[in-house]
């Protein structure tokens, strides 16, 4: 399948059921499809891509609002998770389509930073670099490196520091 065919559009409302169908085929468990779910129930501002080719819908990406704990609120940083590709459709560049066009979408909406907890030879190559090095943690415990931080304003970390609050909503799953 080229990857020319892809087009990566906002999420709309119609869209529901074949976001929370990419996320049960792609992962093995309904965790995802209900953090979906229950994150878009917080009436957060929210950042939900889908990825179709042709018509069919065949990956989606998430980003939420997070915290940065002793931060005076004049950071905005997203989180993104999750990410889901159909697996007849991965390893085709379809979820490196995703998280860019989802990293440019949270650029204009203003965002100084996104965070990921994922993998470290996989988000790197987007600019992401592990949050330890600003002296910014994960509320939850991970392994080492897994947590990363992405600045999209230049030095907007600098001096920095803290813990890395998620919704509720991925505390309940």
């Amino acid at each position: 399948m080229p990857i020319a065919t892809i087009n990566i559009r906002a999420e709309r409302p119609a869209d529901k059921d074949a976001i929370e169908r990419i996320h049960l085929e792609a992962f093995s468990t309904e965790v995802e499809a209900k953090l979906v779910d229950a994150l878009r129930e917080t009436g957060e501002h929210l950042i939900s891509l889908l990825a179709e080719d042709g018509h069919e819908p065949v990956g989606h990406i998430l980003f939420s609002p997070v915290t940065l704990t002793g931060d005076e609120g004049d950071l905005r940083i997203m989180g993104l998770a999750p990410m889901a590709v159909l697996p007849s459709h991965q390893r085709r560049g379809i979820g490196m389509r995703l998280v860019e066009r989802g990293l440019k979408r949270c650029q204009q909406d203003g965002c100084d930073a996104v965070v990921v907890l994922g993998h470290t030879d996989y988000y790197p190559r987007f600019g992401f670099c592990p949050a330890d090095e600003y002296s910014i943690s994960c509320e939850y415990d991970v392994p080492p490196g897994a947590f990363m931080i992405k600045e999209l304003k230049a030095a907007c970390l600098k001096g920095r520091q803290g813990m890395i609050k998620y919704d509720a909503a991925f505390g309940k799953l």
